[in-house]
């Protein structure tokens, strides 16, 4: 009889573990759904403060979460690497300022101006040694986390791009990433990548000639809104951009194009990409990875801080105050590096991630 007891105790503790599990993710969409519904309130009423308090609520959030994993771990008696968590973290934090000063500070300074962190954090990781390669991908996305919710909230401000273009924009990039994500898995990296190098070299050499004012492309646009068929466009292409993020194609320099090709200034590059890719990361693979744990705790509050409070602010200073010419030349260079980086991957990897 006892026996049958224990075994029925177990099963009702499975069933109510299972339960809770269930519920968590109900809730996760529920939280997710809930922040799609704030951005179009913050497009219908026209107001920029909901959109800078989304992505601040979103830095919270995930500074939380990392606090609370962060406590967890390191109460752990033993870990995957044959330690136990105080003993990893005293190990991690060897590497604190080194991290803070390249993957905080620098990475995140060149990020704020549109070039990307991803690729030069994993060369100063592995130049340095200083996260184990099993946890760099979980650190990329936990540890930008917060700075691109500093630019994207800084954006917003500086910025005064017509809000419903910015709303929509961002809402098409947060929807095409969740509802493109089975579809554009199965594309072929390689090709992806073949056509974001000819498409980008081609536009940042467009966008060359409308700087110098060569050939029959015109001036570059000054419009800070669009509306009827240009913002379709804008709607659709981000659409498809963030689903292309789900097999790591970046977003910041196809996004940069788009917008100077249908005429709109500059600028409201900044605002539309750090938005769109502030609330994939907060409300996305930011909470994914703190859940799986499978990250460097100490590389993560090296990112934080040294992103969001030194590299994120001064390159967003610069970048705001920065007139319209030497913005358009900024845009045209990244367009052109980004275009030179994906024929290398195409080159050397392939279709791998």
């Amino acid at each position: 009889m006892s026996l049958i007891s224990h075994y029925l105790h177990i099963s009702i503790d499975l069933d109510l573990r299972n339960a809770i599990i269930r519920l968590k993710e109900v809730l996760n969409r529920i939280f997710n759904i809930l922040i799609i519904v704030l951005l179009f309130i913050g497009g219908f009423f026209m107001s920029k403060w909901i959109l800078i308090g989304i992505a601040l609520l979103g830095l919270i959030y995930n500074v939380i979460l990392m606090w609370r994993k962060m406590k967890q771990i390191r109460a752990m008696s033993e870990t995957e690497f044959g330690c136990s968590g105080e003993e990893l973290w005293q190990s991690q934090k060897k590497h604190f300022w080194y991290n803070f000063i390249l993957a905080g500070i620098i990475a995140n300074f060149f990020d704020t101006l549109g070039i990307g962190s991803f690729a030069p954090t994993s060369t100063y990781f592995k130049i340095g040694k200083s996260v184990d390669d099993v946890l760099v991908p979980g650190t990329l996305n936990v540890g930008d986390t917060v700075p691109v919710c500093v630019e994207a909230a800084a954006f917003f401000g500086l910025v005064d791009m017509d809000v419903l273009t910015l709303v929509t924009m961002i809402v098409s990039s947060v929807l095409g990433s969740y509802l493109m994500a089975g579809i554009v898995s199965k594309f072929d990296r390689k090709h992806v990548r073949y056509a974001l190098f000819v498409g980008l070299f081609l536009l940042s050499v467009v966008m060359f000639m409308k700087w110098r004012g060569i050939g029959p492309f015109g001036e570059v646009g000054t419009a800070m809104g669009l509306r009827g068929i240009k913002l379709i466009i804008a709607i659709v292409v981000n659409f498809i951009l963030g689903g292309l993020m789900s097999i790591g194609v970046g977003l910041y320099a196809p996004c940069m194009a788009l917008c100077a090709l249908l005429g709109l200034d500059v600028g409201c590059a900044f605002p539309a990409m750090m938005g769109s890719c502030a609330f994939l990361m907060a409300y996305g693979n930011g909470p994914k990875f703190i859940k799986e744990g499978r990250y460097d705790m100490n590389a993560c509050w090296a990112m934080a801080l040294g992103g969001g409070l030194i590299g994120v602010p001064i390159a967003a200073w610069i970048v705001g105050s920065m007139p319209l010419y030497w913005l358009t030349l900024l845009v045209v260079v990244v367009c052109f590096l980004t275009s030179l980086l994906y024929l290398k991957d195409a080159i050397k990897k392939g279709s791998a991630i």
